[in-house]
Parts: C-alpha cells; structure tokens; sequence
C-alpha cells in the first residue's frame, strides 16, 4: 500500500476510504505519513489523545522513587500546560484533531509552528511517561521484549547502563528513549526539549517504547542537580507490563 506519497492534505481526506479498505477502526493509529515524514510509526498502537488523560496513580504512588509533590507539579502544572498550549496551536493552525492523529501530527511537525512542536510533544511525551510507569514495578521486563533487549544490547544490565548514560548525558532538558527503529530493531538515544523520536525533525528516529524526562521539573525538588540519582531511582517504579505490551503490539 504506497500510501507515502499523499500529502497531509491528501491524508485528511483519504483516510477514511483507506480505513475501510484495510478494516481499520476509529481508534487504530493512521500508518499514513507525507513523503518527507519518518516510517516508523506502529499502525496497531492506539493513538494518543489530544486531551490529557487522568493520572493512573495517586501523586504519592510512586515515592520514595518520585516524591508526590513532584509528581503533582508535573502532571497538573507542567503537563497540563502542554495540552492546554497544545489545544491552542491546532486551534489556530487549523489542525483538525478529530482527522489528524497527535502521532501523524509529529510525523509532520517540521510543517507547523515552534509553539506546535514544543507542546504537540510535550503532550505526548508526557502522555506516554505517566503510563510507563507504576506503584507495582516489575523488577524486569519478560518474554519478546527481554529477548530482544538482551539481542540487542548484550544483557539487560548493560541496557540499563546504556540507557541511564542516555538520560544522565542530554546536555540541559531532554528526553531518553528506548525506540524500535523501522527494520524493527531496538535502540537507545536520546532527544533535547520536548522532541521525540516521531518527528521528521529528529535525528533520532522510530517508534517509541520506553521514554524517561530529564528535565529538572521531573526531580529537582527531591534529588536538586542529581540527576543520576534519579534514573538510577526511576527504575524501581518503571511499569515493565505496559511497556512490553506496547513492544509487542508494535511489533505485529
């Protein structure tokens, strides 16, 4: 299905009829991208919402690793601004959120303004973050995920160095990331601001699995300029279940 080549105006008005086609339902992600836009994008993930969505934990659920002051900053000041600022660039950009998927928007961000690409993936991301993790940690991730984890880097230990260097080495604010690149394949990187491995822009690119915020809004209060201790503590609350689920998913 050569589907690359519409462009964004194109896809709005395709979509439907190629839904039907392929059997597609309302809350499946569109696969259809613009020419210039990176294939990486998981057709069978449900699709982020515009909206944010409620907090799957109370604000103290994950302490001592995150403190609830922290996390209710984060999700009701920071977060919520995101969306907020988010809802009001598509307003006037004229983005049709109804048609346009968040991801099919990233997918295209070079096209949109800096306030769209700022806060489409501080939405995002953050949307994504709060869900991967959980008050009942798994210690490991299990089954297809843990296999291709320990294929690709070796051992699960070494991934975790690996992936801790990503987050403690992004120079100011940022984002690491565990991505399935699209000859589906994982790999570990990093992105500065609010970026993420879904935009045309990003050197990084693919589909995200697993993504940790550096910025100082997410630890400062509890860990000050030791950024370390914080990833190195995130990792006791990270939600393996989820985040396999969401590997597997991509990877049908």
């Amino acid at each position: 299905m050569k589907n690359d080549q519409l462009s964004r105006r194109n896809f709005i008005g395709q979509t439907g009829k190629a839904g039907l086609a392929v059997g597609l339902s309302a809350t499946v992600l569109p696969s259809i991208i613009s020419c210039n836009a990176p294939k990486v994008l998981a057709s069978n993930v449900s699709p982020t919402h515009y909206t944010q969505q409620p907090l799957p934990y109370s604000y103290n659920a994950l302490e001592p690793s995150i403190d609830a002051l922290t996390m209710e900053i984060h999700y009701s000041k920071h977060a919520a601004s995101y969306t907020k600022n988010l809802a009001e660039a598509t307003a006037a950009e004229g983005v049709n959120t109804n048609s346009t998927s968040l991801e099919n928007l990233l997918a295209n961000i070079s096209k949109y303004s800096v306030k769209m690409r700022n806060n489409a993936g501080g939405h995002y991301n953050h949307e994504l973050f709060w869900k991967t993790m959980s008050p009942k940690s798994d210690s490991k991730p299990e089954g297809s995920l843990m296999d291709a984890i320990q294929k690709s880097f070796g051992s699960y230990e070494a991934f975790i160095t690996q992936f801790s260097d990503a987050g403690k080495n992004r120079f100011g604010s940022g984002w690491a990331w565990l991505i399935l690149t699209p000859d589906k394949q994982l790999k570990i990187g990093s992105t500065p601001n609010q970026d993420n491995p879904l935009m045309d822009i990003s050197e990084l690119k693919g589909f995200p699995v697993l993504g940790l915020d550096v910025w100082e809004h997410a630890y400062y209060l509890k860990y000050q300029n030791k950024r370390p201790d914080y990833i190195t503590n995130w990792w006791n609350v990270v939600n393996w279940k989820f985040i396999s689920d969401r590997y597997d998913t991509a990877m049908k």
